[in-house]
């Protein structure tokens, strides 16, 4: 291993990226995994995420500094051994090919100049390692394909890829456990179900197992949704469900490299907020909202709050103030309408709204498929129930502020690929305006403005991610992923908004002018410190 390998460069204030050589190969990815496995047991380290050229470390900035967890895991991946791809589990993954569970298995055999006989052959031939998990809960990048087999992705990805469906894009072949969005190429489909919350171990694949392909003949479906459970105690029943409304808590933790966003509050300062003005405790569950919001009959008498974006929000026609606890009782309607100022709102309970937590959080998942193992946004005809989050203290009234008040630009720590960018790109980020566009939603937020340039690609070998992430695909145009994003990606990353100001970026409606402000990570560290409460 070269010397200048591993190093380290900040992700946000609150992860590093552990780097390796750049190149996508066993000896690399034996490093990696290496790496994975001792980080995760340094003070501080809240989880680790392998990628396919480096090992993201998520800690947490109360409890360590910058340079002392990047001095620690420096050290700490420079001794881990590399991890043999023999270490790995072997699992056997039946695969239907070709037909309706593999309708891409012709076209790829004329792409590749081979016949489809020959494409199932030289696919189930190869026992693959699984790099890294990403893109969906579960997901698993597997390599190193034959190179007969390497295609590039679809032009147009499908809107919808069955769970289960087995396939293979550039260097590598994937499964899919869940329905989504996908623009790889189908060769078939297996019955086995790769991801289910449920679980004591969710993932069936883990990162350094080994994977060998079976042609069979038949299959069944991957993944069956949990049933809707009927709560205890009734308090909403959604008459209409609104555009994104969901049940969002303080979101997942040590999830992420199972391919699982935290997901929770897009405004996490918002949530805490209607926490406190209703006694409950620390991130209990509330409703999340934007326009066009959901109307809510209520089912038994209790107390709500709203905080966040001003969405009008009013019970039988009456206006609610903001952070004002209001009763409500059976028989009553809830409504709202378009912003007068930010797009996420908040509806808290006094004692929370209780659904069912999967790993961890009650917050739902929403790009997890429809019905998916996660959660999903609310529909007509769901009823929520009152949950037992109360604290028992009770704050002064008004202590919910509607919008967090700073203005100013945006504060982000630069890189971890600044460097991947043209110096005019740089001076651009940070001396001109971006506008936020309609292009939003939990995942990210897209901008437009000034094309930021890249000195060579415009993608890099997928690395881990966190909300703040701004990517910058081929277009120019940077892309703020937030608390659905995906765990993993793969292009360069000009900076990362930090914590403090992440609720600002998801509040930002279509038009909003938003500039940018480089920041050290002790800056943004001592500014985590403030908002917590914790003497710098």
């Amino acid at each position: 291993m070269s010397a200048a390998w591993p190093r380290v460069a900040p992700a946000g204030d609150r992860g590093l990226l552990v780097e390796f050589a750049p190149e996508l190969s066993p000896e690399t990815i034996a490093r990696v995994h290496g790496a994975h496995r001792r980080l995760g047991d340094l003070p501080g380290v809240v989880e680790t995420v392998p990628g396919l050229r480096s090992v993201l470390v998520v800690y947490d900035p109360l409890a360590v500094s910058f340079d002392e967890i990047a001095g620690r895991a420096q050290a700490a991946a420079r001794a881990a051994p590399p991890v043999p791809s023999s270490d790995g589990v072997l699992v056997e993954v039946p695969v239907v090919y070709g037909g309706t569970a593999g309708p891409d298995l012709e076209a790829a055999a004329h792409a590749c100049g081979l016949s489809p006989s020959k494409i199932v052959e030289l696919h189930s031939g190869t026992d693959y390692l699984v790099y890294m998990l990403g893109f969906a809960p579960g997901f698993p990048y597997l390599g190193l394909l034959a190179p007969q087999l390497r295609m590039p992705r679809r032009p147009t990805p499908r809107i919808r890829v069955p769970a289960g469906s087995v396939a293979v894009a550039d260097a590598f072949s994937g499964i899919y456990p869940q329905e989504t969005a996908g623009g790889w190429h189908l060769l078939g489909r297996t019955p086995l179900c790769l991801f289910d919350p449920r679980r004591e171990q969710p993932c069936l694949l883990q990162p350094g197992d080994r994977v060998r392909f079976v042609p069979v003949s038949n299959g069944s479906a991957a993944w069956e949704a949990a049933p809707v459970s009927t709560p205890g105690r009734p308090l909403f029943e959604v008459l209409e469900p609104g555009l994104m409304t969901t049940v969002q808590d303080h979101g997942r933790t040590r999830c992420r490299r199972f391919g699982v966003p935290a997901s929770g509050a897009l405004d996490r300062p918002a949530l805490d907020a209607v926490n406190r003005v209703l006694g409950n405790l620390p991130g209990a569950a509330a409703i999340e909202l934007t326009f066009p919001g959901p109307r809510l009959r209520v089912l038994s008498e209790a107390e709500i709050a709203v905080a966040g974006a001003d969405l009008a929000a009013m019970v039988n026609r009456a206006a609610l103030d903001p952070g004002e606890p209001v009763r409500v009782r059976s028989g009553d309607l809830l409504e709202f309408e378009p912003p007068r100022a930010g797009q996420w709102l908040y509806l808290g309970i006094a004692g929370g709204v209780e659904v069912p937590p999967l790993l961890g959080s009650r917050s739902a998942y929403a790009r997890g498929g429809p019905g998916g193992p996660l959660g999903r946004a609310l529909r007509a005809g769901d009823v929520l129930g009152l949950g037992e989050a109360s604290s028992g203290r009770r704050r002064a009234r008004r202590s919910a502020d509607s919008l967090t008040t700073r203005n100013g630009p945006i504060r982000v720590v630069l890189g971890p690929q600044a460097g991947a960018f043209t110096a005019e790109a740089q001076a651009a980020f940070l001396g001109r305006a971006y506008t936020a566009t309609a292009q939003r939603d939990r995942s990210g937020t897209r901008l437009a403005g000034s094309a930021l340039g890249h000195l060579g690609s415009a993608e890099i070998l997928s690395d881990g991610l966190l909300p703040g992430a701004i990517q910058v695909p081929a277009d120019g145009q940077p892309l703020v992923i937030l608390a659905d994003g995906p765990t993993t990606g793969g292009y360069p990353k000009i900076g990362w908004v930090i914590t403090p100001d992440l609720g600002r970026i998801a509040q930002a409606g279509p038009g909003t002018e938003l500039r940018f402000e480089a920041v050290a990570v002790e800056a943004a560290h001592a500014l985590i410190r403030e908002h917590a409460g914790v003497a710098c």
